[in-house]
């Protein structure tokens, strides 16, 4: 990366950490993938069980190999194996581990994150449940306020998701969300009803975390979406 662009992506991160913590997260750093499945690695208590919401980010960085090991106890919601009664009732499971692991759709200069899920079963582990929440987020998530999170996730998110999942959406074939209109005083959440196939259901702000419960770990490469 060229040292200039570098310098003040760095500056963004440490603003963004600093008010993390100031809103009660616990913030961590890694420059690159492999420092961060090393941090996880360092955060994770063999034994314990633990859930993950759908994430790129977390596939990028060789998590899922990780918590695969026998000495968790991995809900694996990726188990080719599980009938759809069979990953209701992990994903049930997964939201009351001991730890969860995830990503941000966007996490703001301000300290606060940004998710929107299909689901909702991410969405319920940052609000209640799991004992701890681990998210692992690469620079590009940070935006400068949650104005920016909600246009990110429409025209960034969710049709990159759309597309990965083979979904039949209107942010899948254009881009972004029908409802975003690429015009920030129209990027109202949900979107109309005239999307008809829709992966984004629910919203969550988590503007503090209580008691630490949720960390953060940031990583100095662009990861997920």
């Amino acid at each position: 990366m060229e040292s200039n662009l570098e310098k003040v992506i760095q500056m963004r991160i440490r603003r963004t950490m600093e008010n993390l913590e100031k809103n009660g997260f616990k913030a961590l750093y890694a420059p690159d993938s492999k420092s961060a499945l090393a941090l996880l690695s360092n955060l994770l208590v063999p034994g314990e069980t633990i859930g993950v919401g759908g994430s790129v980010t977390l596939s990028q960085i060789g998590a899922m190999e990780l918590i695969r090991d026998p000495k968790y106890r991995y809900f694996d919601r990726y188990d080719k194996s599980l009938s759809p009664e069979q990953l209701q009732e992990l994903n049930h499971k997964a939201v009351m581990a001991d730890t969860f692991l995830a990503s941000s759709n966007a996490i703001t200069e301000s300290g606060v994150l940004y998710n929107v899920d299909g689901t909702g079963n991410r969405l319920c582990a940052f609000v209640y449940g799991p004992k701890r929440v681990i998210v692992v987020a690469g620079y590009n998530k940070i935006v400068p306020t949650m104005e920016d999170a909600i246009v990110r996730v429409k025209t960034v998110s969710a049709p990159a998701n759309a597309v990965r999942l083979g979904m039949d959406t209107y942010c899948a074939k254009h881009g972004h969300c029908i409802n975003a209109g690429l015009d920030r005083n129209n990027m109202v959440f949900p979107a109309s009803g005239t999307c008809t196939s829709r992966l984004c259901t629910s919203a969550v702000v988590t503007g503090r975390s209580q008691g630490g419960r949720i960390t953060v770990i940031i990583v100095g490469e662009e990861l997920g979406y």
